[in-house]
């Protein structure tokens, strides 16, 4: 990532994953499409916003479509932060994939999907580079010991994650995906760096559904 200048601190970042949506279920790649949240998902938002809410985030920010500004929404109603909104956290771009089934991708595209990369959509490079520098952006308007809950998607947040820590490429399946309204925590170090402290923290017992190639054995 760009070196910053900001004050060292101990600044923390919630990774929060939006609710379940119907494509969710029926395993279709949202990417870009703006899918609503379904009343399973709302619920989700509402008890894990209920959880975060108790450790008093000082900001919230959220890609603005409409399944992760909801998740959001949620927390916001409870802590009466303003939710801010950044287009560059919205998930990778599916190109021909999206609204395609998993198992639609997996006929039609096997090349494509044995190396996840959806005709006409973003590589993973792509998506990681845009979305670790929106979050790279957010920590400068932090306090040193300020809290950001981020509601975004699977695919971004991981990719994302991995280019905020500094991991190579050729690890980045090695973190798993998350879970609908699931989060990760990454506090920062005195160097500035962050450190992975929880990951897929407040799962429930459902699978992981989405459009992260580490998801439904992608």
């Amino acid at each position: 990532m760009t070196e910053r200048t900001r004050t060292p601190g101990r600044r923390r970042l919630v990774l929060w994953r939006h609710g379940q949506t119907a494509w969710n279920l029926e395993q279709r790649f949202q990417g870009k499409t703006d899918i609503p949240l379904d009343d399973t998902g709302l619920r989700q938002a509402r008890r894990s916003a209920a959880l975060l809410a108790a450790l008093r985030p000082t900001a919230l920010l959220a890609s603005p479509l409409q399944r992760a500004a909801a998740t959001a929404q949620a927390l916001a109603d409870l802590t009466d932060l303003p939710v801010r909104l950044d287009r560059d956290l919205i998930e990778r771009d599916g190109g021909v994939w999206e609204g395609l089934t998993a198992a639609e991708i997996k006929e039609r595209y096997p090349a494509e999907r044995a190396i996840w990369q959806p005709p006409g959509g973003e590589t993973s490079a792509q998506v990681a580079k845009r979305v670790g520098a929106a979050l790279d952006r957010a920590v400068d308007d932090l306090p040193a010991d300020g809290l950001l809950v981020v509601a975004s998607h699977g695919a971004a947040l991981r990719l994302g994650m991995s280019a905020l820590l500094g991991l190579p490429e050729e690890v980045w399946e090695r973190l798993g995906g998350l879970s609908n309204c699931c989060w990760s925590v990454l506090s920062e170090m005195r160097d500035g760096g962050w450190r992975l402290t929880e990951h897929n923290a407040g799962t429930l017992p459902e699978p992981v559904l989405g459009d992260d190639r580490t998801e439904n054995g992608a």
